[in-house]
């Protein structure tokens, strides 16, 4: 009921913007319809995605599953694809950033061992 209420809500808010870009009215029944159609079209599109996740035998809904959902429409199929793949390149530099920090400690470690051998080297010679 809370999402349902907030698509109703979301779907007045972009008619009353259209409304003052275009100079147009909308009435309160079919803000009500596009908000309805809004939130069906939006309940397919979840069982959509399940089946295709099912279809593949998975249980998590990953982007190639959005991608099939948005092929009919280009324009959002390449902007589903073009966010997909910002999204990859940021998880690999974050990745990257770790596998540095990681590595830079353990240089860091491996310096202070040489260092803590070499003292120890130095007291059994004295």
């Amino acid at each position: 009921q809370r999402l349902r209420a907030a698509v109703h809500y979301t779907a007045g808010c972009l008619c009353r913007e259209v409304a003052e870009d275009k100079g147009v009215q909308f009435s309160k029944q079919s803000i009500a319809a596009i908000a309805e159609i809004t939130f069906r079209q939006c309940e397919n599109f979840a069982r959509d995605l399940e089946m295709f996740a099912r279809h593949a035998k998975r249980s998590t809904i990953n982007s190639e599953d959005v991608k099939l959902l948005a092929r009919r429409s280009n324009s959002l199929l390449k902007y589903i694809t073009q966010k997909s793949e910002e999204i990859a390149s940021s998880n690999m530099e974050q990745k990257e950033k770790k596998k540095k920090k990681s590595s830079a400690s353990k240089g860091r470690r491996t310096s202070e061992e040489q260092e803590a051998a070499v003292s120890e080297s130095e007291d059994s010679n004295m």
